[in-house]
């Protein structure tokens, strides 16, 4: 095309600058209505170190801070944390990150706590004005070992906290009858993750709001049963999986009803409290959110059946009903995520504030093809392909572009489908991505989540390799320069997919897993059984844990690998990230380290996710043979020079 600048796949000079992962943008969060006509949710903002701030929103007034200046607005329950705060008209409440504690805000932003010094952490909190108190889900590590879960009573006025509910290793969503007379709630205990099997139970409440009789609703250790929630008319609700999919359903009189029966999946893993992918309208309808086929879509359900509504969104998330109105925070392989308002009557939708004030032109953004491609043992496996573009370059004839593939955390996630920042950043730049949907995944179903069961490890790694075969045998991506990239549970599938698969020529690696043993030794409660599944339980399966560490085959890694952590992350700590270095400094192996001060389990701060990037892409142009056009800082592949003159050595001619 005329105009256009041919230059090396990885060399395109963007028309995304680095700076659009921070400058003018906010994560947002757990959008919910505070009455008809008002909306708060949660910011995280990059140039103010992360911090999260509660938010509220009046069509008369627009959008305005409502937590106090300088406190971060987060919880560490569970250690990821959800629904720290509460807000009910005047009724403010906040969970101070630095301490724990509860604070009740006034309108003028000054708080006072309402609940102890100590080392105890909140969460999920649930109002019961008739009480004037709130319940919640309490973490306590007073006694040190491993913490202790609760429901508790908090009283509004600053009194002692009473244990409503203990015995369970776990205990959430506490959720209070419209009469007050009942108190549903979700408990599970070792060695489950919640999605592996909960019990809802709803207990009896005398009139001083004291559990008395409980009884259970559903749900096993081997049943998964999430965000149940009641309905104006006081009929309990919840999501559960009995034909393989999470689908609606209700108790009626002592027995369960289906509310749907969908391929879809109406609610997602229970990493952090507070989810809710449902709502209750003013006519008695529900509106939910279900994912199939690697989307998200919005669902009306009324006596006439189950009916999709159609919206220019693939991802959505943290909804809320009032009324005729819906609150979503929504996005479009086109748009970045903003919070909408969905007015059920006619239709319309309002974005009342956007997580970004870039804009961008379509033929400057990557729309991803969805791909399915074969993997092992003849079954399908699913991604999001991101082709380079850019509408000033062009690369030179017969170059095929590098390849990142990525995946998900979790592992019990899945690959998102709106428009994201560090996405565009690579394919404006002439690097594309394949964002992979392994074996495991949430949003195909029970049985394409439960592959992943005893197979942590294999079935990922087989996927990403699959994926990445299957786009360079297409023709779409050179063969010869392939990474994989991930963090957390998808940084240990990057490290084993570098150690166990000569596949790759490089690895990127963001708070990873390279020890499983170490792991289940220093993880935190909520995640310390975990791998009993997915590995398989301890003592019996210690052969397959020291099998299945990276770190323990350092020696096989044949690419360079990029290690990025944070000093202060607590799921997976930076010992880890040391022993892979240490691991990569014994065998030889061409890598670098990037340690960030003060972060934690997924980067907060503008200085960090701005630098992390940049080293990304200093790290795979020193790897793959390309020059950025952006002027960045180097950072130094340790052992590289020596690495590629071996190689380089060993071809023959």
């Amino acid at each position: 095309m005329a105009g256009r600048i041919s230059a090396p796949y990885g060399s395109w000079a963007s028309p995304f600058g680095i700076d659009l992962l921070v400058a003018g943008r906010v994560s947002l969060d757990e959008a919910r209505f505070d009455g008809a006509d008002s909306l708060v949710w949660i910011e995280s903002r990059p140039e103010d170190a992360g911090r999260q701030t509660l938010v509220r929103w009046t069509a008369a007034g627009g959008a305005r801070d409502i937590s106090p200046d300088g406190m971060n607005v987060r919880t560490r329950v569970h250690e990821y944390g959800g629904a720290p705060s509460l807000v009910a008209g005047e009724l403010v409440v906040v969970s101070d990150f630095s301490t724990g504690r509860l604070h009740r805000v006034a309108a003028d932003r000054s708080s006072a706590p309402i609940t102890p010094e100590g080392q105890w952490r909140f969460a999920d909190l649930e109002l019961d004005a008739a009480r004037n108190r709130l319940i919640a889900v309490r973490e306590d590590h007073e006694a040190g070992g491993e913490a202790v879960n609760t429901i508790v009573a908090i009283p509004l006025d600053g009194g002692e906290v009473e244990v409503l509910l203990d015995g369970r290793d776990f205990f959430a969503a506490p959720r209070l009858s419209p009469d007050g007379a009942s108190l549903a709630y979700l408990a599970w205990d070792h060695p489950n993750m919640p999605w592996d099997g909960t019990e809802l139970f709803v207990a009896a409440l005398d009139g001083d709001g004291r559990p008395g009789s409980v009884e259970k609703v559903d749900g096993s250790a081997s049943d998964w049963i999430a965000q149940p929630r009641w309905s104006p008319d006081g009929v309990l609700h919840f999501a559960a999986e009995p034909t393989g999919w999470m689908n609606l359903r209700r108790g009626v009189d002592g027995r369960i009803e289906a509310v749907t029966d969908e391929a879809a999946e109406f609610a997602s893993p229970d990493w952090q409290l507070g989810y809710r992918n449902y709502g209750f309208a003013g006519d008695g309808s529900i509106v939910a959110i279900g994912r199939s086929g690697g989307r998200d879509r919005l669902y009306r359900i009324d006596a006439g059946g189950t009916r999709p509504i159609d919206l220019p969104f693939t991802e959505l998330a943290t909804m809320d009903v009032a009324g005729d109105s819906v609150v979503l925070l929504a996005s479009s392989p086109t748009a970045l995520n903003a919070a909408v308002l969905l007015n059920l009557r006619d239709g319309s939708l309002e974005v009342v504030r956007r997580s970004s004030t870039a804009e961008f032109q379509p033929d400057q953004v990557s729309v991803p093809e969805p791909v399915e491609f074969p993997t092992t043992n003849g079954r399908s496996a699913f991604g999001l392909f991101y082709a380079p573009a850019n509408p000033s370059h062009d690369a030179p004839a017969g170059e095929r572009p590098p390849l990142i593939v990525t995946s998900h955390g979790g592992p019990t996630a899945n690959a998102f489908g709106g428009l994201t920042m560090t996405t565009q950043l690579f394919t404006s730049r002439g690097i594309a991505v394949l964002d992979v949907d392994y074996g495991g995944s949430t949003g195909y179903g029970r049985d394409y989540r439960k592959r992943l069961e005893g197979e942590w490890g294999v079935v990922d790694v087989d996927d990403c390799v699959a994926g990445a075969r299957f786009l360079a045998e297409r023709g779409d991506v050179d063969g010869d320069r392939l990474a994989v990239r991930g963090g957390s549970a998808s940084g240990y599938t990057t490290l084993c997919a570098i150690a166990f698969r000569d596949v790759f020529g490089a690895g990127i690696c963001y708070f990873g897993i390279g020890d499983l043993l170490a792991f289940t030794a220093e993880t935190h409660k909520f995640e310390s059984r975990y791998l009993d599944r997915l590995v398989g339980p301890l003592p019996e399966a210690e052969a397959i844990y020291r099998e299945r560490s990276p770190n323990n085959y350092a020696g096989q890694i044949r690419c360079p690998i990029l290690i990025l952590q944070g000093s202060e992350d607590h799921v997976v700590p930076a010992a880890e990230a040391e022993r892979i270095v240490d691991a990569l400094w014994e065998q030889r192996i061409p890598h670098a380290y990037l340690l960030f001060d003060g972060e934690d389990h997924g980067f907060r701060k503008a200085d960090s996710l701005i630098r992390s990037f940049e080293g990304e892409l200093s790290f795979l142009g020193q790897v793959f043979g390309f020059r950025p056009a952006d002027r960045i800082e180097p950072i130094k592949v340790e052992g590289l020079d020596a690495w590629r003159a071996a190689r380089e050595a060993s071809v023959p001619g």
